[in-house]
């Protein structure tokens, strides 16, 4: 997935691989930009770092219907098991506590969406980290197209609502963001909705109707995954709309930018308690910069 650029006025013409047909499609690149916003804060009640119970938007969806769902897909925070990219510096311990509180960020902002349900597609077992109220799904085996694939046609197997998917490593993301992601799908003025990461991934997918064969053999974690994923939804003839470029934390260096685009958000001041300092050339995260 090569990353759009951000400044990028006319479309992008890219071939990519479609129920095994090689298609051409145009991409709608124009109007890419870092998303701002006002960092994510206080919609999970309870401990810094995960556990307590799903608060703001939640209370909402109790009397009114839900009219779509965010999907994080996330791995069980095991020292060794996730993050690996940020040891070192970190350490395996240090990089399972910064995917915690990263988890707990998304999770926030998931709980804190109107009408909107939080599901977690999970890789490992539920424990305390995970806050009470959140649905938990199981993700299959197999490779990570299989497994976002299965994740939103589970959810909406179990809720036929519009589902976005998101994973752990965007702790800067905000309920607002989230809501302008699944408006469009419940709405019905558009089919699918991206969210194009930096590093040429993708941070969010969102359909209206999830269907696996708009996933299955999209090479995943490459540079060119977001621009193929982007085609393969084009070439289906889905209306995509487009949201914010956004970094995601995948090396010290990704981790100490998030933390300044979100400087109160848990994520931060966990990067802020660790004792190893900034890689080189990466000053510390603050958590009095706004």
């Amino acid at each position: 997935m090569t990353p759009a650029s951000p400044a990028a006025t006319t479309p992008r013409t890219e071939r990519a691989l479609a129920g095994g047909v090689a298609a051409e499609t145009t991409l709608p690149l124009a109007g890419l930009a870092l998303a701002g916003g006002a960092p994510n804060e206080q919609a999970l009640a309870g401990d810094g770092l995960g556990g307590g119970t799903l608060a703001g938007g939640a209370a909402a969806r109790t009397a009114g219907t839900v009219t779509g769902q965010v999907v994080v897909i996330a791995k069980e925070p095991v020292p060794g098991r996730v993050k690996t990219r940020l040891t070192p510096p970190f350490s395996p311990r240090q990089a399972a506590d910064l995917a915690r509180a990263a988890l707990a960020d998304t999770l926030a902002a998931a709980a804190a969406v109107p009408a909107a349900r939080p599901v977690v597609a999970l890789d490992g077992t539920a424990g305390p980290w995970l806050p009470a109220g959140v649905q938990v799904l199981a993700q299959p085996g197999g490779g990570l197209d299989e497994r976002i694939a299965a994740a939103l046609d589970d959810a909406y197997r179990g809720l036929a609502v519009p589902v976005v998917l998101i994973g752990m490593d965007t702790p800067q993301v905000t309920p607002a963001l989230l809501e302008s992601a699944l408006r469009p799908l419940a709405d019905g003025t558009a089919d699918a909705v991206f969210g194009p990461a930096a590093d040429g991934g993708f941070w969010l997918l969102g359909l209206r109707r999830p269907d696996p064969s708009l996933i299955l053999g999209v090479p995943m974690s490459t540079e060119h995954t977001g621009v193929t994923q982007a085609a393969r939804l084009a070439w289906a003839g889905l209306r995509i709309h487009w949201l914010p470029l956004l970094r995601d934390v995948d090396t010290a260096a990704d981790a100490y930018a998030v933390a300044r685009e979100a400087p109160r958000s848990r994520f931060a001041a966990a990067l802020a308690a660790m004792s190893d300092p900034a890689p080189s050339g990466q000053p510390a995260a603050s958590l009095s910069r706004s």
